[in-house]
């Protein structure tokens, strides 16, 4: 007798009250197996995927791309002793697979119509011309001259924006309209940071069992500079300031459904071999949608490396309720005036550009400058291989 098990949107935390099926993974009719993820949830915080609760036949309910309240029925799998859950190659199959096919009568098929210009060879051509190619809106000229869309819908693609991307768009007019956010920069010569890494990096990770990065470097020297410069890390409520007395560091994760922002908590209270491991399991987990709620709630400063992706230079943009947000860039040698004893020569050095984007409700011009210049003189000459390795 088949049993059949409801499958629900989940509680995706305290204040998520909705969830978008971003996808998926079987289709309609397939089997799916008890623990195997089935479809995957978005709301404007995190994206998390769904286990099936049981093995048997999947009927959806509520398709991808649909927005549902939390607890409600969007698909349920039918579950019974006769349902196939394989195939024998390990491929899923509907539960009609494992019947007999029964032959079917050769239905006559239309006569083909022969293309005015068939085109054979498509590898010259992208995903979207080679699709309009063979639907006949795109036809490419053979003597020479421009190609040209015969319906101008192919040169366009539309889809609609996910949960998180739109809740990024709306957190991003937030921050614009609600704070008085200007940016300073600076430039580090990242000369002694680079050579210390270079030399401890191998001992760094035989004794710690981590690789140690630039993100642990920068942490430290966050931390070493709002000890001097507090306010860059308050907050405005209502007529009052509110000052942390710890650093929970927020880290600015690039992932295929947008940017997240994991909070490493009393990040003050870490080794770089501490960072390192922390920062290493926020990223994976945010990039494979596994991070919970708490996990990107209460940061009081965030870090963001556009450098990665071969930014020179940029102004991030705050995270509110925070005042601050270092900008971190692409590492570029340049000819550089260096001074020695009263004289100048010209070196060419590792430069980073760094920017401080700052609430100016909060921090003056002043602070944000003494604060970037603090980061740059821990970079430049505090660092040590006490520090690193500690």
């Amino acid at each position: 007798m088949a049993e059949k098990v409801n499958i629900v949107i989940p509680t995706i935390g305290e204040s998520v009250s909705e969830g978008t099926i971003g996808k998926w993974y079987f289709n309609e009719g397939d089997i799916v197996k008890k623990d195997q993820p089935i479809l995957e949830v978005d709301s404007d915080k995190a994206t998390m995927e769904v286990p099936a609760a049981a093995t048997g036949k999947l009927k959806i309910i509520v398709p991808a791309g649909k927005t549902a309240a939390v607890g409600t029925l969007v698909g349920v799998i039918e579950s019974s002793d006769d349902v196939a859950t394989s195939n024998g190659n390990g491929m899923k199959v509907s539960a009609a697979a494992p019947q007999a096919a029964v032959p079917q009568a050769a239905s006559p098929s239309p006569a083909p119509t022969a293309p005015s210009a068939p085109v054979t060879d498509l590898k010259g051509y992208g995903p979207s011309k080679r699709k309009a190619i063979r639907e006949g809106s795109f036809r490419p000229q053979t003597g020479g001259g421009m190609s040209v869309f015969t319906d101008e819908s192919a040169r366009e693609m539309r889809k609609p924006m996910s949960t998180i991307r739109k809740r990024i768009a709306e957190r991003l007019i937030e921050s614009q309209q609600s704070t008085a956010t200007l940016t300073t920069f600076n430039e580090v010569d990242m000369t002694r940071s680079m050579e210390l890494r270079k030399k401890l990096k191998d001992s760094f990770e035989k004794k710690h069992g981590v690789k140690l990065g630039f993100m642990s470097l920068f942490s430290k020297a966050v931390i070493y500079a709002l000890e001097k410069y507090p306010d860059v890390s308050a907050r405005i409520e209502g007529d009052d300031l509110v000052y942390p007395q710890f650093v929970h560091l927020g880290i600015a994760v690039s992932t295929e459904r947008g940017l997240v922002v994991p909070v490493v908590r009393d990040a003050q209270a870490m080794s770089c071999a501490d960072l390192e491991r922390k920062i290493g399991d926020l990223a994976e987990r945010a990039r494979t949608g596994k991070l919970q709620i708490p996990e990107m709630q209460g940061g009081t400063f965030t870090i963001t490396n556009g450098g990665v992706f071969g930014s020179l230079l940029s102004t991030p943009i705050l995270n509110p309720p925070q005042s601050g947000i270092l900008g971190m860039h692409k590492i570029e040698h340049r000819p550089m005036a260096i001074e020695k004893n009263g004289a100048y020569s010209v070196e060419v050095r590792p430069m980073m550009y760094i920017a401080l984007s700052y609430d100016h409700r909060v921090i003056d011009g002043m602070t944000s400058v003494g604060f970037l210049v603090k980061v740059k003189e821990y970079l430049e000459s505090v660092i040590s291989e006490d520090l690193i390795s500690a």
